[in-house]
This record gives structure tokens, C-alpha cells and sequence, in this order.
């Protein structure tokens, strides 16, 4: 997968991708980095890369052209995606739909976001990560683009790391433990440690399930939705 970012600060993102998974994925070819800085592509003389608001209001918007013509460099088969505190806001299922595309490009907002203009003509999907304002969208990007990549196939090395994970059918995943069994006074459920692993998954769904309902009651109403259309069928 090639995932290119459009950002006035790619060296916010860049590190992100020289440790750990992500840099092994990437020296792996599993998935490719590219960044685009609009500022190469301004015509203005001063290299500026914003403009005030037409119509007054404090701040400054990133400028069109430098955008339009970032993302004319990159491929027109590239699936684009705005983030935006006014997008929709990203979850697991977008994740893992979108690490099925063969390249995805991000454009990161600054100042007071893009003229709508450029949303309009150029790009297929806005994305928020919640009801909150960052300084910039390179935090969002990145987040996005690390919820894909763990997705694409090879990247974690063992797929089934990616199983029971939190939101697999609108449930949060259940508590996990790692040894000393006992610590601070706290064990851990005799279920799991018995060795019957269909005992242990009952459980773990069980405990999925009050885990969910505690703490995200919104999601838990989505699962019961989908629980009953599921027993239906």
C-alpha cells in the first residue's frame, strides 16, 4: 500500500515511520511513504501557503493552488481524504476498509482548514477523529494512516494479532492479563487459567460485553442491533 501525505509539515510525520512496526512495514515494502509539501508548489513570491478569509474572520486558510497542484503530482487513482473536525468521524470499519486500497493520500489542514472549494472538486472522503480541534491535521493523518497500515496484509506479521480486537462487531476487546497471575492483590479469572479454550472465549465475549456496556453504552446499543440481526438470520 502507498500512502502519500500532503502537509506543510511533513517532518511532524515523518519520524512516526522510522521505528518500531511501521518502520519494519515499511522496509519491508508492505507500505510506502511518500510527502508532498504544498509550499513547493505555491507560485506565490513569498512562498506564503495561506490567505486571509474572503468575508472577514480571524485566521488564515490554507491557499487552493498549492493543494490542487500537490495532489495533481500525486496519482489520480489515489483515493484522497481530507481530516477535518467536520468530517465524519473515523472508525475501524473505515480502517480497515481503506487498507484494502492500493493508495490513499491524506491532506492535512493548518490555520483555518482549505477553501471548500478544494474538498468539492478533490477529495473522495473527509475523516474526523473526534469532536476536538488539534493545531493542525498531521496528528489525525497520522492516526489514520496507522489504523490502515496495521491492516494491510503482512504488517503486523501475525494476522491473527488482528482478531478480538476492540470494535470486531461493536464490542470493545475483553480484559487481557500477562503473568505474575497474582499482583497488587489482583489475579486473574480461574477460567483462563484452567487451559478449556471454549470456556476461555465464552468468557472473554462475556466480558467483552460488560465492558462495552460500561463504558461505551453507544456502542453497546449498536451491538445489541447487530447481536438480534445476527441470531435471526
Amino acid at each position: 500500500m502507498k500512502i502519500n501525505f500532503v502537509s506543510l509539515f511533513p517532518e511532524l510525520i515523518a519520524p512516526y515511520f522510522e521505528n518500531s512496526i511501521l518502520k519494519r512495514a515499511v522496509d519491508n515494502g508492505f507500505i510506502e511513504v511518500r510527502f508532498v509539501n504544498p509550499r513547493d508548489f505555491t507560485t506565490d513570491k513569498h512562498n506564503r501557503a495561506d490567505l486571509p478569509l474572503i468575508g472577514g474572520g480571524a485566521g488564515m486558510l490554507m491557499m487552493s493552488q498549492p493543494i490542487v497542484d500537490s495532489l495533481k503530482s500525486i496519482s489520480s487513482e489515489s483515493h484522497t481524504i481530507a481530516v477535518s473536525p467536520v468530517g465524519k468521524k473515523f472508525n475501524q470499519r473505515d480502517a480497515i476498509r481503506l487498507s484494502k486500497i492500493d493508495e490513499i493520500t491524506l491532506l492535512s489542514g493548518r490555520y483555518e482548514g482549505f477553501d471548500e472549494r478544494v474538498i468539492e472538486n478533490h477529495v473522495d472522503e473527509v475523516f474526523s477523529i473526534g469532536d476536538f480541534i488539534l493545531t493542525g491535521g498531521e496528528l489525525a493523518s497520522l492516526t489514520i494512516a496507522d489504523a490502515v497500515s496495521r491492516n494491510v496484509d503482512g504488517v503486523l506479521g501475525n494476522s491473527s494479532s488482528l482478531q478480538g480486537e476492540s470494535f470486531e462487531n461493536f464490542l470493545l476487546e475483553a480484559p487481557n492479563f500477562a503473568k505474575p497471575v497474582e499482583f497488587e492483590g489482583g489475579g486473574v479469572p480461574s477460567e483462563y487459567l484452567n487451559g478449556n479454550h471454549k470456556k476461555i472465549e465464552s468468557l472473554r465475549l462475556e466480558l467483552a460485553e460488560r465492558k462495552t456496556q460500561f463504558f461505551r453504552p453507544d456502542l453497546y446499543r449498536e451491538y445489541l442491533v447487530y447481536k438480534k440481526g445476527r441470531d435471526e438470520k
